[in-house]
């Protein structure tokens, strides 16, 4: 995996943007099936050595990896409120994975992640879960993705 080169020196200490990748579905009336699922790339940051602070309009990290003895972090204002308490998270020694319930129901997807139009360099669309809207009834859902998140409701913050 390429490592992001997007780096500031705070303090002596690395600090990098983590990739990050995402895919959606949506639903009108199945709240399990209206959500985001999102992947933060961050090789080596110990459960113990990272923070998530996931609201219904942002979504904070912060995490130190040893091997790389850097910072990652990283801020996003999302397009529209999710619902923390209903929201998953699973944390492996690669990224941390999230499947974030979008509080409305709409058969539409949202636009864009970000509430900001603007692109950004680490932000990158996960085909491997992306469906187009009109066939996501089609695609069935993915089971062992999910059960990876069995019993990790939000609000997460370490």
């Amino acid at each position: 995996m390429e490592q992001p080169t997007n780096t500031t020196d705070v303090k002596g200490l690395k600090q990098i943007v983590p990739e990050v990748t995402w895919a959606q579905r949506s639903s009108t009336t199945e709240p399990e099936k209206n959500h985001i699922y999102m992947t933060i790339v961050v090789p080596d940051v110990d459960k113990k050595n990272l923070k998530l602070d996931l609201q219904p309009q942002s979504l904070e990290f912060t995490g130190y990896s040893e091997s790389k003895k850097a910072t990652y972090h990283v801020k996003m204002d999302l397009f529209a409120e999710i619902d923390p308490a209903e929201s998953k998270i699973n944390h492996s020694t690669r990224w941390i994975e999230l499947v974030m319930q979008k509080k409305d129901l709409n058969e539409e997807y949202w636009p864009r992640l970000l509430k900001d139009k603007q692109k950004v360099h680490y932000l990158k669309t996960n085909f491997d879960k992306w469906v187009d809207e009109d066939e996501q009834d089609a695609v069935p859902e993915d089971d062992d993705y999910m059960s990876r998140m069995g019993g990790m409701g939000a609000p997460f913050r370490v």
